[in-house]
């Protein structure tokens, strides 16, 4: 039974501190997060945002089917 189950006995002593990589690895983490995008990516975004979106699939917009709309017949 669940209930039966005791919890593992704490350690004595201080608790356990992250390994010194692990405040390496978040520091990055942290610095790529902040960064700003690129001047490039931004106008990529940009062009992609005035492009017309085309049909969606389902509405008679060709393209790949959808798994939905495989063996539908019309």
């Amino acid at each position: 039974m669940a209930s039966d189950r005791k919890p593992p006995p704490a350690t004595p002593g201080p608790p356990q501190r992250a390994p010194e990589w692990a405040d390496g690895l978040k520091q990055l983490y942290d610095s790529v997060v902040e960064e700003d995008l690129p001047d490039s990516f931004k106008d990529l975004l940009a062009r992609l945002d005035e492009i017309e979106p085309k049909r969606a699939p389902g509405q008679g917009g060709g393209g790949s089917p959808s798994p939905d709309d495989r063996g539908a017949r019309p």
